[in-house]
């Protein structure tokens, strides 16, 4: 399990703008997203959330990225179908997903399931996770982290 304070698991993984990895892009705080699928309702709701606050995390020097098993085609297609401005991560292999603790059981109708778990995790300029939200609820989701991000800088 991932605790805060925790040094974040590194990852590289394919995005919708080519390679990410938290390795080079340490000196930055990092929003690390983890949604079940692209262009659902729930995961687009998510998406267009963060990407609605992209400036004032600019602001902050702060990237979004989200992160699904959907693959680099997919992604591409719902950032642009939506106007989504944040980073769309590729996990097909699952690595990322099983690194963060995000691959679990689920349950919907009794039937039992493997699935992404909507998390969130802020991961701060020296790659410590500085925040996680597990089990995420999308209403005021996004201006929650965006305030632990402005916490942060003080």
């Amino acid at each position: 399990m991932i605790n805060v304070n925790d040094k974040a698991p590194e990852f590289n993984i394919l995005t919708d703008i080519g390679n990410f990895s938290l390795k080079e892009n340490l000196g930055k705080n990092i929003i690390l997203f983890f949604f079940p699928k692209a262009d659902t309702t729930g995961c687009t709701k998510q998406a267009k959330s963060f990407s609605d606050f992209k400036n004032e995390y600019d602001n902050l020097n702060t990237l979004i990225i989200g992160i699904s098993r959907d693959n680099q085609l997919k992604q591409i297609k719902f950032k642009e179908k939506y106007g989504l401005t944040c980073i769309l991560g590729s996990d097909i292999d699952n690595e990322v997903c099983t690194k963060y603790n995000v691959w679990v059981e689920k349950s919907m109708y009794g039937k039992k399931y493997m699935g992404i778990q909507r998390s969130t995790f802020l991961i701060d300029k020296n790659g410590l996770v500085s925040y996680k939200w597990d089990k995420v609820k999308i209403p005021g989701h996004a201006e929650d982290v965006l305030q632990k991000v402005k916490d942060l800088q003080i």
